[in-house]
């Protein structure tokens, strides 16, 4: 049979995505691009904002009308948080976030039966943790590991502890495996995700630490580029940074999320770091990572967010420095603390913030990449674009270069000038 994927969301979507694709081609099946005839799509979604839902919807119609006899499956964070909506869309499968491997047994079986089918388990109900393979298809440069699902921080804006349910982790020596199994494949990268990194061991029983598991994955793979995903700022200490510092193929790329930079603001948020304790995390990255990129997502717009408080993130955007920010205007969901709060903004006003912040954010990165001019990176070099061949730096900038056939490759390369998103590369042996 012929399975087509969409998928929306954070890079655990994405590692799940890729584990199904893997699955139905190990049974026989081919993977074809979303919108091509099919015989079974999946649609793995998020609902992480209002506008995430509305996307969910609209690739579940769009699946539909693929042709009346596509059998479509839909899973992920909206699916769990409000499977009335995917019913009345018309999903035949439907499951929420846990057993993968299961929801894509059912959609094989209901592409025979034409049987509606369903499994959804209470989010917050305990669950262990679904084993799937790293990486993905084989032309991708790029391998994403789920070491972590769930978290039990309970932001005040946030729905996803409700969709995940409660921390789970992936056992170390897993993990390990897993990182040596992409490596021998040729990967270049392994990503290591998850829905809330620095919670990883809680479970576990000997409580290990996320330095415990980013070092041993280091060590047993020096040939992978290791790169960590979103990182709650209080991990980094100094301990986390002296324990990391050594292994040269640890990207020094950091993203720390920030939501705000209002301590009033993080407050209402139940964030558990104010904006000292954060310079303190962005401070040590630089001291024990000179040169790295710290990146962050920022929430503007919240519930009751004055002039003032707002100004106080763009200064403190500007205090930290930036390599790149994710600007998202609040969006309000349901069975949230922060839906319930009073001094709900207007949309214009969550608009205008948006935009202001953007502008400021785009101002840092093209400052951070100018400064990366004359230096030389190890470029993973991953797809041809526009003429030229496109990569990221150990530090995720994107680069590209003049020059063809280097999939899969990593070459040092000199920044030369600004370009397009990134910087255009030139190789240094040329210099």
């Amino acid at each position: 049979m012929r399975f087509a994927f969409y998928t929306l969301g954070c890079k655990v979507n994405q590692f799940e995505t890729q584990a199904m694709e893997r699955r139905v081609q190990e049974l026989g099946h081919t993977v074809v691009p979303f919108g091509e005839p099919c015989d079974c799509c999946v649609v793995n979604t998020c609902t992480v904002t209002a506008v995430s839902d509305k996307k969910c919807r609209a690739a579940v119609r769009r699946a539909k009308k693929l042709s009346p006899d596509t059998v479509v499956g839909v899973c992920g964070c909206y699916a769990q948080n409000d499977p009335d909506v995917i019913r009345a869309l018309g999903a035949d499968v439907l499951a929420g976030t846990a057993d993968r491997m299961e929801f894509l047994d059912l959609l094989i079986s209901a592409a025979d039966d034409r049987q509606k089918r369903e499994t959804l388990q209470p989010a917050r109900e305990h669950r262990a943790f679904e084993r799937l393979p790293a990486g993905g298809l084989a032309a991708r440069t790029r391998a994403v590991l789920k070491v972590e699902d769930g978290c039990n921080n309970f932001c005040s804006y946030c729905v996803i502890p409700f969709a995940r349910g409660p921390v789970r982790s992936l056992p170390l020596a897993a993990a390990v495996d897993e990182a040596r199994r992409v490596c021998a494949e040729g990967y270049r990268e392994l990503v290591v995700t998850g829905i809330e990194i620095s919670s990883w061991g809680q479970d576990l029983p000997e409580k290990p630490q996320l330095a415990d598991l980013i070092a041993a994955v280091c060590a047993s793979a020096p040939q992978l580029r290791i790169r960590l995903g979103s990182l709650e700022p209080r991990t980094v200490t100094l301990a986390f940074c002296e324990r990391l510092a050594g292994y040269n193929n640890l990207c020094p790329h950091f993203h720390l999320s920030l939501q705000s930079g209002s301590d009033t603001v993080l407050a209402r948020m139940r964030r558990k770091y104010d904006t000292a304790r954060y310079l303190e995390s962005v401070a040590l990255l630089r001291e024990f990572f000179p040169g790295c990129a710290v990146t962050t997502d920022v929430i503007v717009g919240f519930p009751g967010e004055t002039d003032e408080e707002f100004a106080e993130t763009l200064a403190f955007l500007d205090t930290c420095g930036f390599a790149a920010c994710h600007i998202f205007p609040y969006s309000r969901r349901p069975g949230t603390a922060a839906d319930r709060m009073a001094g709900q903004l207007g949309n214009a006003v969550k608009e205008q913030r948006s935009a202001r912040a953007i502008e400021a954010a785009a101002k840092l990165e093209d400052a951070y990449l100018r400064a990366m001019l004359g230096r030389a990176y190890d470029v993973l070099w991953e797809q041809p674009e526009d003429g030229c061949f496109a990569g990221h730096t150990p530090n995720y900038a994107k680069v590209y270069i003049r020059q063809d056939g280097l999939h899969n490759t990593v070459t040092r390369c000199t920044a030369v000038e600004r370009f397009r998103d990134g910087l255009l590369m030139r190789p240094e042996e040329t210099q």
